[in-house]
């Protein structure tokens, strides 16, 4: 299966990525040049959708762990929304469901979540 990054430019400064198919060691770096070269534009906050990714390896959680550290030394962040099935499922046992403010019921994880 192919991978591929689309990115659209949202208000505010931030861009949201859509990541389709396989994440893995073939693919992730370009995961790592878009993040790069959004954060190079200034983008400080980036929306990972998540929606289509089928499946996620180590190097792929590197680059989701390497684009928040990019994006808050920059004083941003970096958020995923829309994993499912092993994606989810690799996010919550690595522990960045938590840590990139993954929320599985809300649909934009750049809004507030209510109290």
């Amino acid at each position: 299966m192919t991978f591929t990054v689309t990115y659209a430019r949202l208000d505010g400064g931030r861009a949201r990525l859509r990541l389709a198919g396989e994440l893995d060691l073939s693919t992730a770096p370009e995961l790592t040049a878009a993040i790069d070269r959004l954060a190079g534009e200034g983008h400080r906050e980036l929306l990972l959708d998540l929606t289509e990714l089928t499946f996620c390896d180590s190097t792929g959680i590197a680059a989701f762990v390497r684009g928040d550290n990019l994006t808050a030394a920059a004083g941003g962040w970096l958020r995923v929304t829309g994993a499912t099935g092993r994606v989810a499922r690799v996010l919550q046992m690595t522990g960045l469901a938590d840590v990139l403010c993954y929320e599985a019921d809300r649909a934009d994880p750049a809004t507030p979540a209510a109290s």
